[in-house]
């Protein structure tokens, strides 16, 4: 039972995050003619160009590219995928009569980009996809043998310098702004803003570092065995995840105990386990 109401909240978070890239659609990008990649940003080069409508250009476009993918990739997508390919020109075509939020460009692409980033980041928590350029670039990579994490860019990049010729190039840089913006909130969306810390200590003092972080800041220790690159000596190195909060108490403890330790820090965006979230 408990599996079902996952499996239902998925597919609700698939249908909630495209509803919120439809409203960011047409509240922000579409009345400002921007046009940040994708196939929303074709529709709007389109309607602009021929005055067709965006929710038909988006399913003419969404639909074959799915059934498509199917039969190049493989059934891979799901039905969730369906979903989100099928619902975001539902929405669009829904929230069509919706007056806009503003008429500054900058603020619609950064607002309009935002409410997008939201959208396919509570998508993809809930394992799901809309369709759209990631499946052309997933077409692209297997027929061209482009590095997958190069193809969307590119096809985004072609669509962003599509819409500086078609509108101007100050349309067009708004746009790259709102890649930006998409791409920052589908991390925090994804992530969180908590980041914790990774600490990694080279000293000579590692029974006395391990018991002041286990002991003092109440955190797990890993204990590695490390040689040094020149001179291949073998030392130990201890391995500690903090967050943010209890970050500054650790490195204190470690300078006080050894103000020649080694120390090597950086941001962990994610942690799973014991202590912080679970999966």
């Amino acid at each position: 039972m408990a599996s079902h109401w996952v499996l239902f909240f998925e597919y609700m978070s698939v249908i909630l995050g495209t509803f919120f890239i439809a409203t960011g659609f047409n509240l922000f990008l579409l009345p400002n003619q921007i046009a940040p990649g994708g196939v929303a940003g074709i529709s709007t080069i389109l309607l602009h160009l021929f005055g067709w409508e965006p929710y038909i250009v988006q399913w003419a476009i969404n639909i074959p590219l799915f059934m498509l993918g199917t039969l190049i990739l493989g059934r891979k997508f799901g039905l969730k995928t369906l979903v989100g390919t099928i619902f975001v020109p539902l929405f669009v075509s829904l929230t069509n009569g919706i007056s806009p939020a503003t008429s500054e460009p900058l603020l619609g692409a950064i607002f309009g980009c935002m409410a997008c980033g939201l959208g396919i980041g509570i998508v993809f928590r809930g394992k799901g996809s809309t369709g759209g350029m990631d499946l052309a670039a997933q077409i692209l990579h297997k027929f061209t043998h482009i590095p997958f994490n190069l193809c969307i860019p590119l096809l985004d990049g072609v669509i962003v310098l599509t819409a500086m010729l078609v509108f101007s190039i100050e349309q067009g840089l708004y746009a790259l702004i709102g890649l930006f913006v998409t791409s920052r909130t589908i991390d925090l969306v994804q992530v969180g803003f908590n980041s914790s810390k990774n600490i990694m200590v080279i000293t000579e003092y590692v029974e006395e570092v391990r018991t002041a972080l286990l002991s003092e800041v109440d955190r797990g220790v890993t204990v590695w065995h490390a040689e040094g690159g020149y001179t291949k000596q073998v030392k130990k190195m201890v391995m500690c995840v903090v967050n943010q909060r209890e970050f500054a108490r650790a490195r204190q403890l470690i300078k006080r105990i050894d103000p020649n330790a080694f120390i090597v820090v950086m941001n962990a965006s994610e942690v799973i386990g014991e202590g912080f979230k679970r999966a």
